[in-house]
């Protein structure tokens, strides 16, 4: 049968061949009774791809379903805006803002439904968030461990707390292992990479490998077109290890790109890394056997850098090495989420003290750091927590008449590179720092997720003079222009222009077209020309409409044109 021998030869990998046969047999059922599809189209994604995500309940309206509310706010904005709409877990739960999942197979009754999901999926595709490296505390699943239930007996990591394990690399500060008593009396230490309350799963055992594959199918039924592979880097454990990005964790993903190639070809993986660019990139694999998509984690940092210096040296440079080896991959370009701005993907290309510059000006404009511990011991910047809007304030001169335009103009950047653009909502919202947030839950990252009232949202946006209306209308629109333009294709060559450190230019070409976009990340004026080799001819900016007849062309301080030629 086609595709299944290479999940028979990925299990073998994962497990030896005796434990593989057995978990073959566990998964080969669920493979075949699910009704296969074929691709629909000849390419992951286009142009035409953009990505907005949001929690369910970013927006609310008094006695009504956020998920329900949210589809009407969305089908009246964004319905040729976007094209995906990635739902951040909506599932019940217990801690980290749904990270930490009660019950994976259920939507939160307080979001709504199925069925609000599945109507939402009439409008948009959908990206659903495939929590695999933990469970909740409070879910059944860890309830059945604890009674050493058949079938949860491997459920969690247990291990002996006198081992050192001072060589794992952990994404926070707080104690690796947990106690935990089980229904017998036994007391038994377990993994909780992330908290006391996410219990990662033991994915040595095939009973938990079975459940996750069997979630990961039901995903794609209710109509997942992108599973995102939540916190994927820290999947597998191996003591004496970083366990960080080791050989099986990649076979896992292998195992599931395998399956959904053969159940469901045209469903993509995208894998969440917060991690040095080159470990990133290898979630790849060699190009059609991980993922499809991965986060592009330096562009959040890098680009707040060179706005914050208005030097973009350091980003064209960088933005060199986007060529991929496949027309099936591509990247995933965001600058905000719902966690903060990673700083580890700086390592190796921004030294220490420039980091530091970055985490003084967000403590300067309301925001704050996040700590990881280090093997040696010692803790480390892991994210500045902001908002995107706000990480791009300036009160150097204390009213900054420059913050809507240098925002946008960060914006525009992200929506040139090569990859499918991604948005959070509060940045197309205009949304400033929710310190408010943080003093309540003692949470860092609730300064980016603030659940804004849809009548506060509507009479904002209805004032032409306010900050949220300059930047939500000219975002939408820029996205519009956007997905006219073949040359912005995902893949289309690209080649990055080094025409002065104030501008970040960038040509993008396809047969039908070219365009060369420029951005000025300063406060000054700006002109510069394009190279002389590009032809005779006028040019028009497609944003502006201005016809350039001549080199050099002027930007004002944080404007972006994207030229096009006039034959």
């Amino acid at each position: 049968m086609e595709g299944v021998d290479a999940v028979k030869g990925i299990l073998n990998k994962i497990y030896g061949t005796k434990k593989g046969a057995l978990a073959f047999n566990k998964i080969l059922p669920l493979i075949e009774k699910f009704p296969a599809r074929k691709r629909e189209a000849q390419d992951y994604f286009s142009q035409e791809d953009v990505v907005l995500i949001t929690y369910g309940d970013s927006l609310y309206s008094d006695g009504e379903a956020p998920l329900k509310m949210f589809h009407r706010f969305a089908a009246k904005h964004f319905k040729d805006v976007f094209s995906t709409i990635h739902i951040l877990p909506f599932f019940p739960y217990s801690s980290d803002d749904g990270f930490s999942v009660i019950d994976f197979y259920c939507v939160d009754p307080k979001l709504g439904g199925w069925e609000d999901i599945k109507s939402l999926g009439g409008d948009f595709q959908l990206m659903f968030d495939l929590v695999l490296n933990h469970v909740s505390s409070k879910s059944k699943w860890f309830e059945k461990y604890l009674n050493e239930e058949q079938g949860f007996e491997d459920l969690a990591i247990e291990t002996d707390s006198s081992i050192d394990l001072s060589g794992v690399t952990r994404p926070r500060s707080l104690p690796l292992l947990t106690e935990f008593t089980k229904s017998s009396g036994k007391t038994v230490n377990v993994w909780t990479t992330f908290s006391a309350d996410q219990i990662d799963l033991n994915f040595k055992s095939i009973d938990v490998l079975e459940k996750m594959v069997e979630i990961l199918l039901f995903y794609v039924k209710q109509g997942a077109t992108i599973l995102r592979l939540d916190a994927i880097a820290y999947l597998w454990k191996e003591i004496g290890t970083n366990c960080v990005n080791l050989s099986r964790t990649h076979d896992v993903v292998k195992l599931f790109r395998s399956i959904l190639d053969r159940v469901a070809p045209d469903v993509m993986i995208i894998t969440e890394t917060n991690v040095p660019h080159v470990e990133n990139i290898s979630y790849f694999g060699d190009g059609r056997n991980e993922a499809q998509m991965v986060y592009n984690s330096t562009l959040p940092p890098l680009l707040f850098y060179s706005f914050a210096i208005e030097d973009s040296t350091a980003l064209s440079s960088w933005a060199k090495g986007l060529y991929l080896k496949s027309e099936a991959n591509t990247f995933f370009n965001f600058t905000a989420s719902h966690d903060g701005i990673g700083v580890r993907p700086l390592e190796g290309i921004l030294p220490e003290e420039e980091i530091d510059r970055l985490i003084k000006i967000v403590k300067e404009n309301g925001g704050g750091v996040s700590y990881k511990r280090n093997s040696d011991g010692s803790e480390s910047p892991y994210e500045l927590n902001i908002t995107y809007v706000d990480a791009l304030l300036n009160k150097k001169n204390g009213v900054d008449k420059y913050h809507p335009d240098r925002f946008l103009a960060s914006q525009a950047i992200q929506l040139v590179l090569p990859g499918v653009p991604a948005t959070y909502i509060h940045s197309i919202l205009g949304s400033h720092n929710w310190g408010q947030g943080v003093r309540q839950t003692q949470m860092a990252r609730m300064i980016n997720r603030e659940k804004l009232r849809l009548d506060d949202i509507v009479k904002q946006l209805e004032d032409p003079d306010g900050f949220r209306s300059k930047i939500f209308f000219p975002y939408i629109d820029l996205i519009k222009i956007r997905k006219k333009q073949p040359a912005f294709h995902p893949n289309a060559f690209f080649e990055i222009l080094e025409l002065d450190p104030k501008v970040f230019a960038i040509s993008r070409h396809c047969k039908e077209q070219t365009i060369y976009a420029l951005t000025n990340i300063s406060s000054t004026h700006v002109s510069v020309s394009l190279p002389k080799d590009r032809g005779d001819f006028d040019m028009k900016d497609l944003l502006s409409g201005k016809i350039f007849k001549t080199n050099p062309i002027g930007l004002n301080p944080y404007q972006f044109a994207w030229l096009v030629t006039q034959k």
